[in-house]
This record gives structure tokens, sequence and C-alpha cells, in this order.
């Protein structure tokens, strides 16, 4: 069975909504990246140096990361060396199965929970990359698996951060808990974890200010929160979430780095990633830093945060060459 038969397989046996809602937040990026490689594979009647220059080009382009491309270029100059594969178009399914091998992990596995009682789930990252969004929208997503969800308003810095928040927790029908902005954000932690054991709540979503790496006194503010969780949940924060804006590229992959030093990241939402061409990012992190991405934002309606999936991801990506290989298997 070959290759994206196999993938076709794996993928029917889950959601046709959730597969639509890969397809439709991996557009951009299918309409740029994949139809360059695809212009690619077709126009290139043999596979020399020019040719693994050019597809070089088109990784980087799309986010992939150098040391990455390099290590994918590599590979499959040892696999067209090894099957003495002559025709570019062969390369599709083997470029599909290596992307695939490049993103598998841990993120499969969702969230980390508590075995019992209360889950707490911290969120991190700069301003604008819609981390207060994701927060509400992954409440609406708790919610609606039957988990009794708080929120707490961390944010006490930005302007109408609380008041957001606020607005996402009425959306999704969970409760705030806040103090006035300007508030000792630890002090708003301890209200809030208090709050959750005294509720009997299942999970306990912490909104954070949105700092610059570089800020010092921010970093040691995040470390304080930190240490309110594990003195009044020992086994807790359960998840250190990064929410990284897809949008922005490399500089997401910078980010990363910086705040796993400081915070001990579990793992990455990426957001926006269905406003961007180049989802790559995806491959970039997951093979640079080790650390899964566990949701991506597909769009903006409260169910467009979705557990992360590399089998759907490289559907949603090469689903015009998964729909040309049923064309040739129907002939």
């Amino acid at each position: 069975m070959s290759f994206f038969k196999k993938l076709k397989e794996t993928i029917s046996s889950k959601t046709e909504a959730v597969t639509n809602k890969f397809k439709e937040g991996l557009a951009k990026t299918r309409d740029v990246f994949v139809d360059r490689v695809e212009d690619l594979f077709s126009r290139r009647k043999k596979i020399d140096e020019d040719f693994y220059e050019e597809l070089e080009e088109i990784l980087i382009s799309a986010d992939v990361g150098v040391n990455t491309v390099l290590k994918l270029i590599a590979d499959l100059r040892a696999e067209v060396k090894k099957r003495k594969i002559e025709n570019p178009s062969e390369l599709q399914p083997i470029l599909s199965e290596m992307l695939i091998g490049l993103l598998k992990g841990d993120e499969e596995r969702g969230l980390q929970m508590a075995p019992s009682g209360l889950t707490v789930i911290l969120f991190v990252g700069v301003n604008g990359v819609g981390k207060t969004t994701t927060i509400g929208k992954m409440a609406h997503m708790l919610k609606s698996q039957g988990k009794k969800v708080l929120l707490a308003a961390g944010d006490t810095f930005r302007a109408g951060a609380i008041e957001q928040l606020e607005e996402w927790g009425k959306r999704a029908g969970v409760d705030v808990i806040k103090q006035q902005a300007g508030s000792d954000p630890a002090a708003v932690m301890f209200d809030a974890l208090h709050a959750a054991k005294s509720r009997g709540v299942d999970v306990l979503l912490c909104d954070t200010a949105g700092r610059l790496q570089n800020k010092v006194n921010l970093m040691e503010e995040l470390n304080k929160i930190y240490r309110v969780i594990r003195r009044e949940v020992p086994d807790a924060p359960h998840e250190v979430l990064l929410v990284l804006d897809a949008t922005t590229g490399q500089n997401a992959l910078v980010q990363a780095k910086l705040f796993d030093e400081k915070t001990g990241l579990t793992g990455l939402v990426l957001s926006k990633l269905d406003s961007t061409a180049k989802g790559g990012i995806v491959v970039a992190i997951r093979q640079e830093l080790k650390l899964p991405v566990k949701f991506v934002g597909l769009g903006e309606k409260m169910d467009d945060l979705q557990p992360f999936d590399s089998d759907q991801f490289v559907h949603a990506l090469f689903s015009k060459w998964i729909a040309s290989e049923d064309e040739k298997g129907a002939e």
C-alpha cells in the first residue's frame, strides 16, 4: 500500500470536521509551499544539484528552518541514491513521509492532566500573540468535554487584558478570578487557586502578562507566579504552554528558546496558523526545540483551537497530491 493511501486511511478514522478544519486552516501554506514543490517536481525532469537547491529554497521560504531543511535534503539524497530514483515526481510521498517523521512525538498525547484533583495550566508569551484568545478557546473546549473550568486573570499590566479575558469567560460560560489592574499577579494566582479548590474545579487556566523575554523584572514576576502555584498545588503547573504567533515565523523560534530557558515549557500553542503561508514553522519548532506543539489555532471561531495532529497536518498540506493519486488509481 502506498504512503498516501495509508495516510488517507489513518485520517478517515478521524472526524471529518477536524480534517476540514486543518485543510481550511492550512490553505495559505498549501497554496504557496505545496504548489511550489509540485511545480518543481513536475517541471524538473531529473534530480540534480539545481533540483536540490530549488527544493531547499522552497522549504526555507516556508520557514521549515535551515537546520531542518539541511537534514531533510540530506535524507532525500540518501533515499534517491538507495532506491535509484530518477524521476522527481517519485519524491512526493517520500518527502511527505519524512515530514510526518519530523513532526511525530509526544504532542499527540494531548494535555497533561492531574491524575486527580485540580489541573493547573499556565500560559506565557509576548503581547499580541493571541494568548487570551487561546485561553478562552481552550476553556470552551474543556467545558464541552464536561470539565469544570476557571480562569485566572494574571495579566494585570496590559490595558484591557482583564476585560478581554472576562469577555472570553462569558462566551465560554466560565468564571474569571481577577483583581484590579496593576495588582500583584502572584496574588491573583493565589486567590484563583483557593477559589478553584473550594469550588471543586477540574482545570484552572492562568493568563500572564505578555512579557518581552529580555525584561528581567517581568521574568522574575513569572517565577514568582510559578512559586505560588507550586506552593499551593505541589505538582502544578501541569502544563506551561507558550503561545506563539505562527505569522512571525523564525522569530517565534527565538521567543520559544528564551522562554524555555526561563520557565521550563512543557508545550507550545501555535496561533494564527490560518493567517500565514509559512506553516513550515511547525516542523522547525518540533525539530529544533524538541517541544511538542500541543494545539494550533486554525481560525477565529470558538472551536478553531485544535489539538495538533501530525497526520492531519501533512494530509491537509498534501491533499492535492492525495487527490491526484486517487485519480491515477481510478484510471
